[in-house]
């Protein structure tokens, strides 16, 4: 691990080659053809640039790991919160299990505890992200059109969150939302 470095830069400080590279591995990385509905596409891209990363290099300055903290607003039970909401979770395939996404992620929470007043991310890997402090919501999930507000169930089971100060966010089974965005909302 000594020859690996590991960087957090906003998407405007990272170079051409290494916003290429990030997008290779995006897309290698969830690549399923079992699950083509899981495939990274423009959508995933754009809500995973804009923000600040944090990334795993090599010597030769590929990427070997990746998460994307962005901002967005969350309302959590009524009360609009500042949220850094993680995207583009992602290590090589070829690197994982030598702890560089625990190490991503670590650094992830450190700068949502320092930036924001809550993380929220969206996931299947639960184990992966328990053990590292974030909580399944429990709470009903939506998505806000404008003034409108659409309930989105299938949400529900999906979503994390990382309390930065449980006073702001004692209740896990309140009603959550955020805007709408193309693709994914969540």
């Amino acid at each position: 691990m000594s020859d690996l470095q590991h960087v957090v830069a906003r998407t405007d400080e990272l170079a051409a080659g290494t916003l290429r590279d990030l997008r290779d591995l995006l897309d290698a990385a969830f690549d399923d053809p079992a699950h083509p509905e899981e495939a990274f596409d423009d959508d995933d891209w754009d809500h995973t640039i804009g923000g600040t990363h944090v990334l795993v290099l090599d010597a030769d300055d590929r990427v070997v790991s990746h998460a994307a903290v962005v901002d967005r607003i969350i309302d959590v039970g009524g009360r609009p919160l500042r949220c850094g909401y993680v995207e583009g979770v992602a290590t090589r395939p070829s690197s994982q299990g030598q702890g560089h996404g625990t190490s991503v992620m670590g650094r992830v929470g450190s700068l949502i505890t320092e930036r924001h007043q809550l993380g929220v991310l969206g996931t299947g890997a639960f184990h992966f992200y328990e053990r590292l402090g974030w909580e399944r919501w429990q709470g009903p999930s939506f998505v806000r059109h404008g003034e409108e507000v659409h309930r989105t169930p299938d949400d529900d089971d999906g979503i994390m969150v990382l309390r930065v100060d449980r006073s702001v966010v004692p209740d896990l089974t309140a009603p959550i939302s955020c805007d709408d965005r193309p693709g994914d909302a969540w």
